[in-house]
């Protein structure tokens, strides 16, 4: 097997046709879990980030809205909200627990949206249909972000933006402390929480092998996005992309 059948995984390499079997397992393990490990991990923070990103979606009431890898539903719940009784919103993930649990969480809160397991490489949706469509903490895990980007860019109608809301490069001085935080502290808080060290070593991992910031904007203009322009949060660790479709 040659190079270019492999990809990451975290920080090894598998043959691309494996890596969404490992991805799956990965949340499958965490799906129950996964909404306190975020407030625990980021101290709260992360719903400040997903505030920033509807923020910038600049969608309006009765618009439509597609909500990919959402797992276990925090943006498709805000534009949920933002959107009223005339807007649509779709939350998809590849991965069925993860779908399930946003499912359930929407349903719970009185949001009874449509849901579809599908992989962000092959939407099922028209061309040009959506006002705004988001990826929040998804693209990093995709096999294919080139062509998971293009298949986002499609299904945008003209001048509908990009969201793109994922791990980045950390500023430099805090490199270091934001290393052992990530290596040392998040896999043993994921074995308290979960019983599951190695998934969140791989969060960790798949954070170091993802696009920085300025690679990721090349990557989305290379997808025919334009306007790229991105915004660092909490110096870094996190960082937001917003281009249009024209």
């Amino acid at each position: 097997m040659n190079d270019r059948n492999k990809t990451h995984f975290g920080y090894h390499e598998v043959a691309e046709d494996e890596k969404a079997r490992h991805v799956a397992d990965v949340f499958d393990s965490v799906a129950q879990r996964y909404d306190l490990m975020n407030d625990l991990m980021s101290g709260g923070l992360h719903r400040l980030w997903k505030t920033f990103a509807i923020a910038k979606s600049g969608v309006r009431e009765g618009g439509r809205v597609l909500d990919v890898a959402g797992g276990t539903g925090d943006l498709a719940l805000a534009f949920a909200k933002k959107l009223g009784d005339r807007g649509e919103v779709w939350l998809t993930d590849i991965n069925n627990a993860m779908l399930a649990r946003g499912r359930d969480r929407l349903c719970d809160k009185g949001f009874i949206i449509p849901v579809a397991q599908c992989d962000a490489e092959q939407l099922p949706f028209a061309d040009d249909y959506f006002d705004c469509v988001s990826v929040a903490f998804g693209l990093r895990n995709m096999t294919h972000k080139e062509l998971a980007l293009a298949e986002m860019r499609r299904v945008l109608r003209p001048g509908g933006r990009l969201l793109v809301l994922e791990f980045s490069r950390v500023w430099e001085p805090l490199s270091a402390a934001y290393d052992f935080y990530s290596f040392k502290v998040i896999p043993r808080l994921g074995q308290l929480v979960t019983h599951d060290e190695a998934s969140y070593r791989y969060l960790a991992e798949s954070i170091r092998v993802h696009p920085d910031q300025d690679a990721l904007k090349l990557l989305m203009e290379q997808a025919g996005l334009e306007q790229v322009e991105y915004f660092n949060l909490a110096l870094g660790v996190v960082a937001l992309h917003l281009g249009f479709k024209f």
